[in-house]
């Protein structure tokens, strides 16, 4: 029998289902562990450990932060910067600087762009940010907080947890919905993950011009790109979340021949009303 259990954390909704009957220890323990993640890994949280390495510029880290920036980090060099952690200063600049929730919809001009960039050492449990540099783990830390929560319920069964988007699985079969450019998309996983990037739900609007959250690093501007929303299967919620986040900020046209020369499934929404299938999805 699946077992359902919602909260919100991390700045959205979040979902847990696990096909068994003697599940409620592991959906406590999934829920606690989002929490926990949620207190180290928020911008939001002055006390969070990512807000204290901001701050100081450098700390020795636990294992969690550690790894989310180090596969934030990788996720850069990877994706020849489109994924790119060092661009808080530029979200704060937009207007996302606080929850989302929190954030004025409409307001004056805001703060000039801020172009991302600087990089960061890592050595043991160290982590040194090079001078004047801040980062935003909020898609990537919402993915590694779903696998986190994943292998948690997998003791209890096969599982499904979605991170606001964000959807990390084990065992089974799990349809999912996908949103097209005409209707509803339903996909199967079996093992791996999804996630959607897009600039149709977090969006405001200063001196009159829409923003979103999905920052071009060379502009430290909401890009400005065709595309609408950009949906990814990948092996985790993490890779998915780095794929959706490169492709969408790549353009309709190059990121569908990215999709198909890696094959990466992907579905893209362009601005124009179409619906894009690369990376083998037809």
């Amino acid at each position: 029998m699946i077992q359902l259990r919602t909260f919100r954390a991390m700045g959205t909704e979040m979902e847990l289902l696990v096909d068994g009957d003697a599940a409620e220890g592991a959906l406590a323990a999934a829920e606690q562990e989002i929490h926990r993640l949620e207190a180290l890994l928020s911008r939001f949280r002055d006390d969070s450990e990512l807000s204290r390495l901001n701050r100081d510029g450098s700390i020795d880290a636990g294992p969690d932060l550690l790894r989310v920036v180090s596969l934030a980090f990788e996720a850069r060099a990877r994706t020849g910067g489109r994924f790119d952690p060092t661009v808080h200063d530029a979200l704060v600049a937009a207007g996302y600087d606080r929850t989302f929730d929190e954030v004025a919809r409409d307001g004056g001009a805001g703060a000039a762009p801020v172009p991302a960039g600087g990089g960061v050492r890592l050595a043991g449990s160290r982590i040194e940010l090079d001078p004047g540099v801040c980062i935003d783990l909020g898609g990537i830390g919402k993915g590694y907080a779903a696998e986190r929560a994943a292998e948690l319920l997998a003791t209890a069964g096969p599982c499904l947890v979605n991170a606001g988007g964000d959807v990390a699985t084990r065992g089974g079969r799990w349809p999912v919905g996908v949103e097209t450019a005409e209707a509803p998309l339903t996909v199967e996983l079996a093992g791996g993950g999804l996630a959607t990037s897009g600039r149709d739900r977090r969006r405001w609007r200063r001196g009159g011009r829409e923003l979103h959250h999905l920052i071009d690093r060379r502009t430290g501007a909401p890009a400005d790109t065709d595309l609408l929303r950009v949906t990814v299967v990948a092996c985790d919620a993490v890779e998915a979340e780095v794929a959706a986040k490169a492709l969408f900020l790549a353009g309709a046209e190059r990121a569908a021949a990215e999709a198909d020369a890696g094959g990466t499934p992907a579905v893209l929404v362009t601005d124009d009303g179409r619906t894009v299938w690369a990376g083998g999805l037809a």
